[in-house]
Order: structure tokens, then C-alpha cells, then sequence
């Protein structure tokens, strides 16, 4: 299965949507991540509509329902509205009374209640997206805000990659969603698909990677300022490295993992999944962790550092000796 989207809630990972070699799917899996079993099972919805099969979609987690948004998937004839354009048709891709496609649905699926919901949403004007990032950021109680990149062939934009601000409101007995384009100030990254947009801080979102209009993988990296607009490229050591259908996750000191992927075009050259890992520092570390650093660097080559190890306290110790396993040769290092 490729192309699925999940999200964690109160101890369970849930998966929807995602692509397998008989297509699309619109089912939604659920395992438990604190029963030490790990089983998957399939969750029967019992009331509401479940969106149509797609994969490449985005979701997040808010006020414990899971939100789903976008992707690629098939409907029949009867289902597509013309008059509200939640669905544009693939005019390269139909089969009799079916058609494949883009969305701009936003649906809600509350695991309590087993129960799907389309919620209205007020907006002047939303592209149709598929392989698009969601990340979350910080926000005042009642109001959710998630940034995304234009993902998709249909929304890439000459000049550069936009951003689109979302608002949840469940206020005064509403229950909608407010979606507004916001314009950055400065020159910012090309547009793309299958990049990767991490939360760095309350403020700032750090893209990688991606796979550009004519196809071509991308290795810059962009810091956005979601308060100022504005767009920054960021220097890193890894612009040899490509990277597609990756993920990416924040650390500590906002480091960010960015971790598998494809380093070419997938749908016309395969030459294997990537399995190194590229670490990014978005910003100077603290003088703590430089020290630790600097010490499970070099304790085995300097024999005072050894002798003293051990005179360390036991949580500074601990956090020591987890930072010499970080740095201990890997097997590629010691062949």
C-alpha cells in the first residue's frame, strides 16, 4: 500500500485512503501502540459517508476527530457535482462511469462515534491537491492553523510555491472551516510535489526536497516565517542528495530527520529506495548539548575524557553514554 495518511490519537495510529495494485481505497485501519500486540483492524463506520477512494491525501488530528484533505481517487459519474468543484476530472484517466481525479474535500471522521462528516467550509478559492504536507503549528484554543505548499501539477505557480492558512471554528454553535491563500512577501521555492514541510518552531517551517514541474528531484531547503511571509533558503550539506515521497520529523533543538524516499522520478526511473539519513540543524544548539557532543565524540580517543567519565552524575552520565551510541562507527564506517 503506497500513498496512505496517517495520524496518532490517544494512543492509536489510524491509516485511510492509500494505493495498492487494485487501486485506490477509501477504508481506514487502526492499531494500538500501547498493547505491546500491534494488530491491525478494520474500522466499520456507522453513520456518515466515507470519502471516495483516493491516496496522496493529507490529514492531522484536532479536537479528537482525524481531518482528512485532498488526494487522487476515482469516482463514479453520479457522484461528481459539477456545481460545487469539490472533485476535477483527469481528462487522462476515465474508464466508462468512472473517472479519476483531484480533490478539495475536507472530511472528519470521529473515532468515538465511528462516524464520518463532510463539514462546510468557507473559502474564496482552493487549488485541487494531492501529495501534499499538512504540518501543524501552535494556536489560541478553538482555532486550528496548518500550513501547505501547493503540491500538485494543477496549483504549481511559475513563481514559486504558495501557502494556505486554515482555520477550524466550532464557536457560537458553528462548525466550519475558513481557508485563506496567504501571499508570501519574498521570493520563495519552486513549486512542487512529494517535498516534505516540517514545524521547526510556532513560527517557522522548514520544506525539503520534492519533485519539481518538469520532473526533475529537488535538494534545496526553504525556511518560511509564517508571521512575516517571508521565504529563506537554507544552506545544508546535502544538496547532492534528491529526495522524494520522504518523510521528514522535527527533534530536539529543532533538528530536523529526514529519513527514505526516492532519489529520481519514480514513474519513469527506479533505482531503489534511499536509507540514509540526513539531519538538519536549523538553528546554533545549546551550550549543553555541545558539550555532550563534543564528548561522545572524543572520549575514545583521549584517555583523560575516560578516566572521567565515570565522575560524572548519573542523568548527565546517562545522557553521555546516549550520545556515544549515536557516534559509535556505523557498519558502512567500519567495512
Amino acid at each position: 500500500m503506497s500513498g496512505t495518511c496517517g495520524c496518532s490519537l490517544d494512543g492509536d495510529m489510524y491509516i485511510f485512503g492509500g494505493c495498492d495494485y487494485s487501486g485506490q481505497t477509501n477504508q481506514i485501519y487502526c492499531v494500538s501502540l500501547t498493547d505491546s500486540k500491534y494488530t491491525w483492524k478494520k474500522i466499520i463506520y456507522k453513520s456518515g459517508r466515507a470519502p471516495s477512494p483516493r491516496d496522496k491525501l493529507s490529514c492531522w488530528v484536532y479536537n479528537g476527530r482525524l481531518i482528512y484533505f485532498g488526494g487522487y481517487g476515482h469516482k463514479l459519474l453520479a457522484d461528481v457535482d459539477c456545481r460545487n468543484r469539490s472533485f476535477i476530472i483527469d481528462e487522462a484517466s476515465w474508464l466508462t462511469d468512472i473517472y479519476w481525479g483531484w480533490n478539495n474535500e475536507v472530511h472528519t471522521f470521529d473515532p468515538m462515534n465511528a462516524s464520518w462528516r463532510q463539514p462546510e467550509t468557507h473559502v474564496r478559492h482552493l487549488v485541487f491537491r494531492a501529495a501534499l504536507p499538512l504540518p501543524e503549528l501552535p494556536m489560541p484554543a478553538a482555532y486550528l492553523d496548518v500550513e501547505a505548499t501547493s503540491a500538485e501539477v494543477e496549483s504549481w505557480k511559475p513563481g514559486g510555491a504558495t501557502f494556505t492558512a486554515w482555520t477550524w471554528n466550532h464557536g457560537r454553535g458553528q462548525k466550519c472551516m475558513h481557508v485563506t491563500e496567504r501571499v508570501p512577501v519574498s521570493a520563495g521555492p519552486e513549486g512542487r510535489s512529494w517535498h516534505t514541510l516540517t514545524a521547526v518552531s510556532d513560527s517557522s517551517l522548514f520544506l525539503f526536497g520534492g519533485l519539481r514541474v518538469d520532473c526533475k528531484p529537488m535538494s534545496d531547503g526553504w525556511l518560511l516565517d509564517v508571521e512575516t511571509k517571508k521565504w529563506r533558503e537554507v544552506d545544508h550539506n546535502f544538496k547532492n542528495k534528491p529526495r522524494l515521497w520522504h518523510t521528514a520529523c522535527p527533534c530536539k533543538d529543532s533538528d530536523v530527520i529526514v529519513f527514505g524516499g526516492s532519489c529520481d522520478y519514480i514513474l519513469r526511473v527506479d533505482t531503489g529506495h534511499c536509507n540514509d539519513t540526513l539531519i538538519f540543524q536549523m538553528q546554533p544548539h545549546p551550550l549543553f548539548r555541545i558539550c555532550k557532543d563534543f564528548i561522545a565524540k572524543n572520549v575514545k580517543k583521549h584517555e583523560m575524557l575516560r578516566s572521567q567519565l565515570t565522575l560524572l552524575p548519573p542523568s548527565l552520565l546517562t545522557a553521555v553514554q546516549s550520545r556515544m551510541y549515536f557516534y559509535r562507527p556505523s557498519n558502512k564506517q567500519t567495512n
